[in-house]
């Protein structure tokens, strides 16, 4: 009877500590609008969680990077902060701000528009490929499947590694992929 007793205690014991160990004292409420929708809407999703202890994903690497600011502001402006963030693995060919300064003058800042997110996020995701390759391995591929569902050229020339006529300049292994940075933009072939 001792027993059964001493049992039924520490198991109440027990679930009062897992139902209390679950909750989050400090979780917020979102705000909900009149037309139904959360005021906190906008920022949502696994990209917006914070963690100071894994290895930096994709996303991260380019947040932290000053020669990626130019790249950060279009990944935000077509919303794909999350596409970033996923498992993976991912490939992602990083132009610098200096590749996007070389595109033609109002390139950028007609690509940032919010009428040209489409365009925007097409262009960026042909920058994205399943896999987490080295260097030295993309020298055995003639093309790679980007995200954007088109393909884009391989080329090794004098020993370095071109896609898309993008020279990959450094690799940063990510919690989720790798993150080749180039120094060009990837430009999606014509439809």
């Amino acid at each position: 009877m001792k027993t059964i007793h001493l049992k039924i205690v520490l198991g109440s014991f027990l679930a009062i500590f897992l139902v209390l160990g679950c909750k989050d004292g400090n979780q917020k409420t979102p705000a909900v609008t009149d037309s139904g929708s959360s005021a906190e809407s906008e920022k949502v999703g696994q990209a917006f969680i914070a963690d100071d202890e894994s290895t930096p994903n994709v996303l991260q690497i380019a947040l932290g990077s000053p020669d990626h600011t130019t790249l950060v502001a279009a990944v935000q402006a077509a919303d794909l902060e999350n596409a970033l963030v996923n498992a993976g693995p991912l490939m992602v060919f990083a132009p610098t701000n200096a590749a996007f300064d070389a595109l033609p003058d109002g390139t950028v800042e007609n690509l940032l528009k919010p009428e040209n997110k489409d365009a925007l996020a097409n262009i960026l995701k042909h920058h994205v490929t399943p896999g987490n390759y080295s260097k030295e391995f993309l020298k055995k591929f003639k093309k790679l499947g980007q995200a954007n569902d088109q393909n884009t050229t391989v080329e090794v020339k004098d020993g370095e590694v071109y896609i898309g006529g993008a020279k990959i300049v450094a690799s940063v292994p990510a919690g989720n992929g790798i993150v080749h940075v180039v120094d060009a933009v990837i430009l999606p072939p014509e439809n």
